[in-house]
C-alpha cells in the first residue's frame, strides 16, 4: 500500500526523455506505486510504501539514473544561547 508521498528537486534534466527515463527507473523500484517527474518544475513526486522502500533508495535511484537531487535545506531555531 502506497502510504507516503515524496517530492524532490531533480537537477540535470534537459528534455522530456530525461523525465521519462527517471519515471521508468523509479517505477521499477519495489514499493513505488507511482512516479511523476515534471520537467518544467524539475521535481519528482513519488508515492511509495515506506515498509518496502526508504526515501534514500528513491533519491539514490534518481542519482543512479544520471541526475542529481540537491540536499534538503532545513532551518533550525536555536534559543537560549548567551
Amino acid at each position: 500500500m502506497a502510504n507516503k508521498r515524496l517530492t524532490v528537486d531533480v537537477v540535470g534534466m534537459t528534455c522530456a526523455a530525461c523525465s521519462a527515463r527517471i519515471e521508468k527507473s523509479l517505477s521499477k523500484v519495489e514499493g513505488v506505486a507511482q512516479a511523476n517527474v515534471n520537467l518544467s518544475t524539475n521535481k519528482a513526486t513519488v508515492r511509495y510504501d515506506e515498509e518496502k522502500v526508504h526515501k534514500n533508495d528513491i533519491v539514490n535511484t534518481i542519482k543512479k539514473t544520471g541526475y542529481d537531487v540537491p540536499p534538503e535545506k532545513r532551518t533550525l531555531l536555536v534559543e537560549g544561547m548567551t
